[in-house]
């Protein structure tokens, strides 16, 4: 028996999977490329939980311009991880059909806030070291 609403989903999965897959090899920063660096720094304070309590927020850099902005969620709170919905339009390069950002600008990175200046994670696991 033949499903077309399965075959939709399936389909589409995979079209935003191979989408998201062609973004992180152009250097977009996505959700599954934000879901790689925690793997990657799991064990270290280069991730939210794990450098909180040494006064960093999740946040990213305008590699462009030199702007940061704290992680925040789509309605303008302040985010405790680091999430993409909450980033300035013009930082954005994709969306999803419900309108959820899919994908930053090339420019943009991921990182850490504290004392109103920007780390990346290597910057803020040696900072937390001291």
């Amino acid at each position: 028996m033949y499903n077309e609403q399965l075959q939709t989903v399936t389909i589409t999965q995979d079209v935003q999977r191979d989408r998201e897959r062609a973004q992180r090899l152009r250097g977009a920063l996505t959700q599954m490329s934000l879901r790689d660096e925690n793997r990657l720094y799991a064990q270290t304070r280069g991730i939210s939980q794990n450098n909180r309590d040494y006064g960093f927020r999740p946040g990213y850099l305008n590699r462009s311009t030199g702007e940061y902005q704290l992680s925040r969620f789509s309605d303008g709170t302040l985010a405790p991880i680091h999430v993409l919905d909450g980033l300035p339009e013009s930082w954005i390069a994709d969306r999803d059909a419900e309108g959820h950002v899919t994908a930053a600008r090339r420019e943009i990175v991921s990182g850490f806030v504290r004392d109103n200046a920007f780390f990346t994670r290597e910057e803020a696991i040696k900072a937390s070291a001291h």
